[in-house]
C-alpha cells in the first residue's frame, strides 16, 4: 500500500507559502524530534529562516545539513532551495495582513469578552489550516466513489461521532443511503455486510481510535472504497483507507480540549465532501431536498388553532 503522507505532501509543485504553517502542524507529529526543530523554526520565524543558508539553519536547530534537506521534502518542496523561497513569501504575507495580537490559550479567569476572541481568532486559524493541507485530488476522488455508492457507513465515537451523524442527515436529505454508526459492534456487524461498489468513512483525529479503525479495516477487506478523515495522515487507520481527508492539528489546552479544534475541521471536511456529492448528482439531489424542506415545512410554521 502506498504511504498516505507520501501521497498527501508530496506533488509536482511545491505547496504555495500560506500553506506551510499548516503543514508544519499537520506533519510535526510524525516528525523525528531533530525534524521537528527545524519545522518548528521554520514556522515560528520565517523571515529569519528565509535569510540562512542550509548550514546556518541546520546550526540554529542543532541538526544536520541531511536534517534540514529532509524536513523539506518532508513538507513538499524539493529541496531547501523552494523551502527557503516559501519562508520569503510566507514573512511577505504575514507583514503585509499579520494576524491580531491574541492567542489560543484561555485562562480561567479570562473576562467572557477575551475567551470569545481567543476562541473565534483559533477556529479561524484552525479552518484555514484544514483548507490549506486538504489535498483536493483526494478530495475528489471521495466524492466521485459516494456519489455512486449504493450505501454509505460512517463510523466514528464522541466527537467525531457527532460529525458523522451531520454528514449522514445531510446525505439521507439529497436521497442517498446513509448511516452513521457510534456503537462500535453495530459498526463492524454493518461493516461486514459491505462490498464494492459501497463507501466506508472513518473519521478519527487522532487516526489511531481503535473502534473506527475495525470497522473501517473490515470495509476494506469486504472491497468497500474506505476513506479517512483524520489529523494524522500517517497514523494506523489511513492503513486501510483508499483516500485521506487530513484535517487540521491544533494544540490542546487544559479548558480547550482536542475534541473541539478537530470538530471544527472536520465538519469543513464533511461539508466540502457533501457539496461535492450534491453537485455531483444534482438532478437527484435537488428534488430530493426540496421533496425534504417540503416534508418538514409545516413543523416550522406557527400551529393555527
Amino acid at each position: 500500500m502506498t504511504n498516505p503522507v507520501k501521497e498527501i505532501f508530496s506533488g509536482d509543485a511545491p505547496p504555495a507559502p500560506a500553506a506551510l504553517a499548516a503543514k508544519v502542524r499537520t506533519l510535526a507529529p510524525s516528525m523525528t524530534r531533530s525534524m521537528q526543530r527545524v519545522a518548528e523554526a521554520v514556522a515560528d520565524d520565517p523571515a529569519g529562516c528565509a535569510a540562512l543558508t542550509v548550514t546556518g539553519l541546520a546550526e540554529l536547530t542543532g541538526t544536520s545539513e541531511a536534517t534540514v534537506v529532509r524536513t523539506a521534502r518532508l513538507l513538499g518542496y524539493p529541496g531547501y532551495r523552494d523551502l527557503r523561497l516559501a519562508l520569503a513569501g510566507l514573512a511577505a504575507h504575514q507583514q503585509s495582513g499579520r494576524a491580531p495580537a491574541v492567542t489560543a490559550d484561555i485562562a480561567v479567569d479570562d473576562p467572557i469578552a477575551d475567551v470569545v476572541a481567543k476562541l473565534a481568532y483559533d477556529e479561524q486559524q484552525t479552518l484555514a489550516d484544514t483548507a490549506a493541507g486538504l489535498d483536493t485530488v483526494q478530495l475528489g476522488a471521495a466524492v466521485a466513489a459516494a456519489s455512486t455508492a449504493r450505501r454509505i457507513d460512517i463510523y466514528g465515537v464522541g466527537a467525531s461521532c457527532l460529525v458523522g451523524m451531520d454528514l449522514a442527515q445531510k446525505l439521507l436529505r439529497i436521497g442517498l443511503i446513509a448511516h452513521a454508526h457510534a456503537d462500535p459492534h453495530l459498526a463492524v456487524t454493518n461493516a461486514v455486510q459491505l462490498r464494492s461498489g459501497d463507501v466506508a468513512i472513518a473519521i478519527t483525529h487522532s487516526g489511531s481510535t481503535g473502534d473506527v479503525i475495525e470497522p473501517l479495516r473490515v470495509a476494506f477487506d469486504r472491497g468497500a472504497t474506505t476513506i479517512a478523515i483524520t489529523g494524522r495522515p500517517d497514523g494506523p487507520v489511513s492503513q486501510y483507507a483508499d483516500h485521506v481527508l487530513t484535517t487540521s492539528t491544533a494544540r490542546e489546552s487544559e479548558l480547550r480540549p482536542a475534541a473541539m479544534s478537530s470538530r471544527t475541521s472536520q465538519l469543513l471536511v464533511v461539508d466540502c465532501l457533501f457539496i461535492g456529492i450534491a453537485q455531483r448528482t444534482y438532478e437527484t439531489a435537488a428534488p430530493a431536498l426540496a421533496a425534504s424542506y417540503e416534508a418538514l415545512a409545516h413543523r416550522h410554521s406557527p400551529r393555527t388553532r
